[in-house]
C-alpha cells in the first residue's frame, strides 16, 4: 500500500493487481488518486475486471442487471490447507497457500466483493448463495424466487459452480421491452425475460497491459471503486481456534473469507479480513463462525490498519468507524 501511495504522490498511474487490497482500502486509494489527479484502476484479466466489462455492456443495451458473477475455476473445499495441497501447487507452479485461497473460496469471496464496490450489486446473503449450476442453467437459477431461481433481490454478485461457466464470468440480464425479448428470444440468447451473458474466460496478467493502455490514451480507468462500499469481505473460522493463537495469512488454517454487505458487517462488528494477518485471538471461535470485534483483534501497528483507519474515518467519521479499527 505504501508503495501505491508513493507511486500516485510521484504523479503515476496505479494499476491495482491486488484484489485483496483493493476491497480493504480500494476507496481510500481512489479518493487519493482523485486529489492528486492520477488514475487508479483495477487491472483487466482478472475475474472482477472482466466481469465489469460485461455489466457495462449489458447496462449500455439498456438490460438491467439482475446478477453478475464467475464460475468457481477450482473444486471447493472449505477445509483446504496448504499441506493438503503442496503436490498440486507444485504441479501447477503455485505457492500452496495461493493456490488453497483459490480452492477454500476465499479469493472468490474477494472478487464478487470488489465488482460489488465498483458496481453497487450486493450478496444476496452472507457468503452467496454458490449454486450448482451449469452454464445454460444460470438464467433458471440466479433470478428471484418468485420466478423459480435463488434470490431474494435483483441486483446482486454471486459465484457458481457447475460445468461450462469457469473460468468465465457472467451477468444475469432482464429485459423489459416485449420487442427487445422477441430479439433476444429469436436471437437464440435464451428464454426471456432473463438471460445470461457469457465471457467464456480470463486472461489474468496478460490482460493487465490493456489497462494501463486505456488509461495512458485515454484517461480511462477499467474498474473502480465506488464512493461508498457496499460490501465487505470478512472471515469465518476454518477450524477450532483457541484464545491467544496468532492469526496466519488467507489461504492457511485458520479462516477462510465471507463477503457480507456492509450493513451487515457492521451491524456483526465483523473485523475486515484483510486486517486479521497477525491479530489475535481473543476468546475460543468455533469452526465456522464469524470473526468479530468479540472474539479476534487485528494488528494496529500495521501499515494497513493505518490506511483503513483512515478509510472509515473518511467514509463514516470518527466517531462511528469500524469498532475493530478502535483504540
Amino acid at each position: 500500500a505504501d508503495f501505491d501511495l508513493m507511486a500516485m504522490e510521484h504523479g503515476k498511474h496505479l494499476v491495482m493487481m491486488n484484489v485483496e487490497a483493493d476491497v480493504t482500502i480500494g476507496c481510500y486509494l481512489k479518493q487519493q488518486a482523485d486529489r492528486l489527479g492520477v488514475v487508479y484502476s483495477v487491472g483487466a484479466g482478472d475475474e472482477p475486471s472482466s466481469c465489469m466489462e460485461l455489466i457495462e455492456f449489458a447496462s449500455a443495451l439498456g438490460l438491467s442487471i439482475v446478477a453478475a458473477g464467475k464460475g468457481k475455476n477450482n473444486p471447493l473445499n472449505i477445509d483446504a490447507t496448504p499441506p493438503d495441497y503442496r503436490e498440486e501447487a507444485a504441479r501447477r507452479n503455485m505457492n500452496p497457500r495461493m493456490l488453497v485461497e483459490f480452492v477454500d473460496g476465499s479469493k472468490t469471496m474477494v472478487e464478487m466483493c470488489a465488482i460489488a464496490n465498483a458496481t453497487g450489486l450486493v450478496p444476496d446473503i452472507p457468503g452467496m448463495h454458490g449454486p450448482r449450476a451449469d452454464r445454460d442453467q444460470l438464467a433458471k437459477v440466479l433470478i428471484p424466487k418468485a420466478d423459480g431461481g435463488l434470490l431474494s433481490r435483483k441486483g446482486v454478485v454471486d459465484y457458481t459452480i457447475g460445468k461450462g461457466v469457469a473460468p468465465g464470468v457472467f451477468v444475469i440480464v432482464e429485459a423489459i421491452h416485449p420487442r427487445v425479448v422477441e430479439r433476444m428470444d429469436d436471437l437464440h440468447v435464451g428464454k426471456g425475460p432473463y438471460y445470461g451473458l457469457f465471457r467464456p474466460y480470463h486472461l489474468t496478467s496478460l490482460e493487465v497491459p490493456l489497462t494501463a493502455a486505456r488509461i495512458m490514451l485515454y484517461g480511462k480507468p477499467d474498474m473502480v471503486p465506488l464512493p461508498r462500499p457496499v460490501a465487505e469481505v470478512c472471515a469465518v473460522a476454518k477450524r477450532d481456534l483457541a484464545a491467544g493463537e496468532t492469526f496466519d495469512a488467507i489461504g492457511e488454517t485458520c479462516y477462510r473469507s465471507w463477503t457480507m454487505t456492509v450493513g451487515d458487517a457492521r451491524a456483526s462488528r465483523a473485523v475486515p479480513v484483510g486486517l486479521l494477518e497477525g491479530g489475535k485471538v481473543l476468546k475460543p471461535v468455533k469452526k465456522g463462525e464469524l470473526l468479530t470485534e468479540d472474539n479476534a483483534a487485528p494488528d494496529r501497528t500495521t501499515r494497513l490498519y493505518a490506511l483503513r483507519r483512515l478509510q472509515d474515518d473518511m467514509l463514516h467519521g470518527a466517531k462511528i468507524a469500524s469498532p475493530a479499527l478502535s483504540g
